[in-house]
């Protein structure tokens, strides 16, 4: 391939070609969709679309830019892959607004992200930064502020050994660096990891009977 032919082409089509590289790279008998490149074979080369973009959704919820990477991947020709998910759309099956609300609320609840965490991976799954947005309109800085204090809760030591960590204050700056770098890796921001990793480490010095707790 030309270095002009390479550039002229669409975001698509360089995907599909680097797809087809690997699949030669890894010595691959065959691909599941090489029958459907034929320009004689249209109809099956639809359906052969078709039955990919619907195993797909089946197994999960998808984007319309990860069903795009997978056509790719099957060597599916783009102008097929297009009208095909062209279809999906129309029908409702693929709905982008749609998944990103339901991936936002989802990973909010089972992974406890917070909006920058979860703006990226709506990103790295080709979601329109105006419908990124709008799903994650859905959680307020009040959401995330509890998700914090739930998460360093449930991470942080407890009993004996959290006392021993605490008594210490080059093991308490580990421990409190420890939990925010587990918050800023979700997404939290600095200040309030901070915030928050005080707040629940100084409600357990608190509860700890003793010298560290209260009298």
């Amino acid at each position: 391939m030309t270095e002009s032919t390479s550039m002229n082409e669409s975001p698509y089509e360089k995907r599909r070609r680097r797809a087809q590289e690997r699949h030669r790279r890894s010595g691959k008998a065959e691909e599941p969709s090489s029958s459907a490149v034929a320009a004689d074979q249209d109809a099956e080369v639809h359906e052969s679309a078709r039955n990919i973009v619907l195993r797909q959704l089946t197994a999960s919820a998808k984007s319309r830019r990860q069903l795009e990477d997978k056509l790719a991947d099957r060597g599916v020709p783009e102008d097929v892959a297009m009208s095909v998910l062209d279809r999906f759309e129309d029908v409702g099956l693929v709905d982008d607004a749609a998944f990103a609300e339901t991936f936002v609320r989802s990973r909010a609840e089972t992974r406890k992200l917070a909006r920058p965490a979860l703006r990226r991976d709506l990103q790295a799954k080709g979601i329109d930064p105006e419908l990124a947005e709008q799903a994650l309109e859905q959680r307020t800085d009040e959401d995330e502020q509890a998700d914090a204090l739930d998460l360093v809760r449930r991470k942080a030591p407890s009993g004996e050994q959290l006392a021993e960590q605490l008594a210490d204050r080059k093991t308490r700056d580990k421990l409190t660096r420890r939990l925010v770098s587990m918050l800023a890796r979700k997404g939290y921001a600095p200040g309030m990891a901070f915030d928050v990793v005080k707040q629940v480490l100084g409600e357990s010095e608190d509860d700890l009977p003793g010298e560290l707790g209260s009298p």
